[in-house]
């Protein structure tokens, strides 16, 4: 590349390792503020988007079913309205694909059969013009790509409902990726966000939607995408949990990509690009690779990270946790992150010690009371009692066989029982460990989480010790 070439709005040209954009000198005041535009409001653009939403969503389950009619029958035609419905979210754009993820991740709370069909939209998602995502570089970081970059590749390595993934290489040779919104996709989402929750609220006069709670998901899939659609809030995160990864001198086979803060922007991020695979296309036995342990590595940091340090990622599907090319598991994309009260994860961590360590779920009464719970007025041993009905038979089982609305409505019911509300967190939480129980399924098979010395060494380390010793095993890397 030649020196010396000016910007395209009349920059020079940035040194190799000088300042690049508008992060490179750290975050500004309010850069990670999050805008949440009210979601309540209805306007005429929201009227005009919620009439094109239904009249798509009806075209295309109605002729999904047509097609089943005429066609042999190797669906039920349940299963021809779920895939009619996911084609039409295909076709409505980003906002909705991003309701088809939600749908995909919370098998338990969905009909199966639009949780199957919707799981299609994990990885099959549109991408956009390459000259769109220039132009969004180039805007965000002030220079052209030419100047910024050694190269640039303009197909995309991935596409999600707000963002696509595009490799490049820094001009001091480091590959990477550039992470970059969708154009315009702000406001787009935002009436998109509006019309739904309008919907949702009228779909609570039939019993099944009530129950569901229709308006809390849109409204959680609000919260969500006002804080995505913040690059910096997203970089800050990877960030953040990057750094807690080695927190405890260990975890040295589990990783995060570092951001590169010179090439980010309110809507790009640029992180260090890593070569591997999804873990759902790990085969077990294969290359004589230890499965279970890759799962036991990955679960042990996001633990550590729920119960230590607080933030946690609150999307590990498949597609963002990789096994990597050199042994080590991966975890990508933060877009959705969670972070329990302190109490609530007090009372987690109570709870797992009990099922790890010695059984004793009258401890965990002093949690429970920590709570505020108002009218828990019975003796410690009553609570424990309750405590150990509810989640001891689930933190004590093969995690393969632990199914997420088993956990969901043990929630629901210690919420029912304390007459106190659980965070959505832990909801998120709950989530997180419905993929890891696929994974456990098929790489590894009669793991129980809740009884892993491994997975809390660092949660509780001088307990573990104790047990490790007694039992005269030692733990892996």
């Amino acid at each position: 590349m030649r020196e010396g070439v000016s910007g395209a709005q009349g920059h020079s040209r940035p040194e190799r390792n000088g300042p690049v954009g508008p992060f490179a000198d750290g975050l500004p005041p309010g850069a990670l503020d999050v805008e949440r535009p009210p979601l309540d409001r209805f306007g005429p653009a929201e009227l005009g988007r919620a009439v094109v939403v239904a009249a798509v969503l009806i075209a295309f389950v109605v002729w999904a079913v047509l097609r089943w009619t005429v066609r042999p029958r190797q669906h039920s035609v349940v299963e021809a309205a779920a895939h009619g419905t996911v084609d039409a979210f295909e076709h409505l754009g980003p906002t909705f694909v991003k309701l088809g993820q939600l749908i995909a991740s919370s098998p338990g709370l969905f009909p199966a059969a639009l949780a199957d069909a919707c799981l299609r939209m994990l990885d099959d998602v549109p991408t956009f013009p390459s000259e769109q995502a220039r132009a969004v570089i180039e805007e965000d970081l002030g220079h052209r790509i030419d100047e910024m970059f050694e190269s640039f590749d303009d197909v995309p390595l991935a596409a999600a409902s707000g963002a696509q993934v595009h490799g490049c290489v820094l001009r001091d040779g480091r590959r990477a990726v550039v992470k970059v919104q969708r154009p315009g996709i702000a406001h787009r989402m935002l009436v998109d966000l509006r019309a739904a929750y309008m919907g949702a609220k009228l779909l609570q006069l039939f019993e099944f939607f009530r129950i569901a709670n229709t308006p809390g998901i849109i409204r959680d899939l609000y919260n969500a995408t006002m804080t995505e659609l913040n690059a910096a809030v997203e970089a800050d995160r990877q960030d953040r949990f990057r750094r807690n990864i080695s927190a405890f001198g260990d975890n040295t086979f589990v990783t995060v990509p570092e951001v590169y803060w010179q090439w980010c922007g309110p809507r790009v991020i640029c992180m260090e690009r890593l070569q591997g695979k999804p873990v759902d296309r790990v085969v077990p036995g294969q290359d004589d690779l230890d499965t279970s342990l890759l799962v036991r590595r990955g679960v042990k940091v996001w633990m550590e990270a729920v119960l230590c340090h607080g933030p946690f990622h609150g999307d590990v599907h498949a597609g963002n946790l990789w096994l990597l090319d050199d042994g080590r598991v991966a975890l990508l994309d933060f877009g959705i992150v969670g972070e329990l009260p302190e109490k609530w994860r007090a009372l987690l961590r109570a709870l797992f010690r009990a099922a790890l360590l010695d059984g004793d779920f009258t401890a965990v009464a002093q949690s429970v009371r920590a709570l505020g719970v108002a009218d828990l007025d019975v003796d410690d041993a009553a609570v424990g009692r309750q405590v150990a009905e509810i989640f001891g038979p689930l933190l004590g089982q093969d995690v393969g066989e632990l199914r997420l609305s088993e956990l969901i409505g043990a929630l629901v019911s210690l919420g029912r029982k304390w007459n106190t509300s659980t965070p959505e967190e832990l909801v998120l939480f709950g989530k997180q460990l419905g993929y890891f129980e696929r994974y456990a399924t098929a790489l590894a098979p009669g793991w129980v989480l809740g009884r892993d010395p491994f997975v809390f060494r660092n949660i509780f380390p001088e307990e573990v010790a104790i047990r490790i010793a007694e039992s005269n095993v030692s733990l892996p890397d």
